[in-house]
Order: structure tokens, then C-alpha cells, then sequence
């Protein structure tokens, strides 16, 4: 059995953050041929949930970089490798200390998701919290309402480069932090950064996919740092022409660019579809 494993955004999904008509049919034709695919994203699975409806993703999904894996079949997580409030205290007090506002996600019993932060500091930090409850459905709360034994998913900041590169630098000398971060879409001259648990990567739920559901092969594709995990596993990896140069240069080949199909025209071409 083959296993396709898709990123999301600067992959799958066009510059919009949809799946194109052209991607929709190809998907359907892989389903129709029986060639078993899922995904592995940054995303929470709230904000991925209606972009795959309707698109064949039937087996388990990677979401939140591997900290969960979430079972379509059951609406249950498994192998969940989370935060504790002690573990990211540091990190939140330089955040602070930079003048960014972190943003704590959290999965709750019933598999409710919520983030949580300080008071926010700039316009931008408040139209992100806007983005967070408009179009991914989370409730946006305020730090001190977080139970002390939240399970913690994630934490999420923009800021300037100099102050995201600062925190960066913290989480390196913790063990069990790791930091992925770029160049924010909202621009100004904004950057993002994402920490989770070190424990946590698309290719160590990727691996554990490949015991769980008995895979001979893993065909991966992405664009960014945090999918060079799964690159470093997979039989064959792929990069969008788009993709970041550390990708391209550990992939297996680089495709077309994500906002012209290159993925599913590659599949087209590598399944005969």
C-alpha cells in the first residue's frame, strides 16, 4: 500500500487557500483508483475541516504539525504529544517581554479548541484574533480563563523579525520546544512563529501512520521547513517550484508551482489518471 501524504498551504491549496477545480477532480480520480491519501498540516483541524469535506481525506489526518493525529472514523484524537502550562511559562514571559502577544491553543474535553492570550498589543495581533474565532470557529479568551490544566496544543505569535528571532533563540536552548517561523502574510513587515512540543513532527506522525495502517510506501509533498521531517521518511518527496530552497533541495524532484496545480498534475501524470 501507498500512502500520498499532502501539506496544506503552499501545497495543496492555492494562494487563496482553497483546493482548486482542477485538484478537486484529481483527488476524486485518486479515490476512484483506490490510491490511499491524507494530509499533514500546520492547521488545527477546525481550520482544515471545510477546505477537505467532501474530498476523499477518510483516513487519519496530521494536524498541528504532529502534535495530534485525528481519527475521521471515530471524531477522536490520538497520539497526542502536548504542552503543559510549567513547560511553555518562559517562552509566554519573553513574548512578553518582546512586546508580542502569544497566542496559547488548546484542545478540551469533547475535542473543543480555544485559544488564549495576554492583552494584545498591536492591530495586527487584533485582527488575527478576529481571523481566529471568524473563519476557524474559535472561541478567543483571555489567558486568565485557561484552566491550569489545559492540554496545550500549540503557541502562536506575529511580531517583528527581530523579536520572533528572539524567542526563537530561547526555544532552542529548551528540550523539549521546538519553533518553526517566516514572513507573515499580513505583512508590515510582520513575522510568525509556531512552538510545540519537540516530541511533535509530520514525520514522526507519519511514521506512525505508516505502522498503524500497514504502508509500504510513502509519496510526501510540501514547501516549508517543518515538512522536511516527512522528506526525510517518505520513499519519494516532492516540492512545489514554490517551496522553500532547504525543500527543493531535499526533495525527491520540485513540480509545478502550487498556484498553477503542479501537485495534481504531477499525480495525473505519476498515477496515469
Amino acid at each position: 500500500m501507498e500512502l500520498i501524504v499532502f501539506d496544506l498551504d503552499g501545497t495543496l491549496l492555492n494562494s487563496k487557500s482553497e483546493v482548486s477545480e482542477h485538484t478537486r477532480e484529481t483527488l476524486q480520480q485518486l479515490s476512484q483508483r483506490g490510491v490511499a491519501y491524507t494530509v499533514a498540516t500546520g492547521r488545527t483541524l477546525h481550520a482544515a475541516r471545510d477546505l477537505l469535506a467532501g474530498h476523499g481525506f477518510t483516513l487519519p489526518h496530521i494536524y498541528k504539525n504532529g502534535v495530534v493525529i485525528w481519527q475521521p472514523d471515530s471524531d477522536q484524537y490520538s497520539h497526542s504529544n502536548l504542552l503543559t502550562n510549567l513547560e511553555i511559562q518562559q517562552v509566554v514571559e519573553a513574548f512578553m517581554e518582546q512586546s508580542v502577544t502569544p497566542f496559547i491553543f488548546t484542545v478540551e474535553p469533547g475535542n473543543r479548541h480555544a485559544v488564549y492570550h495576554p492583552p494584545m498589543q498591536t492591530d495586527a495581533e487584533r485582527r488575527l484574533a478576529e481571523m481566529f474565532v471568524r473563519d476557524r470557529g474559535l472561541p478567543v479568551l483571555p489567558v486568565a480563563r485557561m484552566a491550569a490544566d489545559a492540554d496545550i496544543t500549540n503557541i502562536s505569535a506575529l511580531g517583528s523579525r527581530a523579536a520572533i528571532e528572539r524567542v526563537e533563540e530561547l526555544v532552542r536552548c529548551e528540550d523539549h520546544l521546538v519553533a518553526y517561523a517566516g514572513t507573515a502574510i499580513e505583512g508590515d513587515g510582520l513575522h510568525w512563529v509556531d512552538i510545540h512540543h519537540s516530541a511533535a513532527s509530520k514525520g514522526g506522525a507519519v511514521a506512525q501512520l505508516k505502522s498503524d495502517l500497514g504502508v509500504s510506501r510513502v509519496i510526501c509533498f510540501g514547501d516549508s521547513d517543518n515538512d522536511l521531517s516527512m522528506f526525510a521518511l517518505a520513499d519519494e518527496s516532492y516540492a512545489p517550484s514554490n517551496a522553500k530552497d532547504a525543500v527543493k533541495a531535499a526533495a525527491t524532484a520540485v513540480i509545478g508551482h502550487h498556484d498553477e496545480d503542479g501537485i495534481s498534475e504531477f499525480l495525473r501524470e505519476r498515477f496515469n489518471l
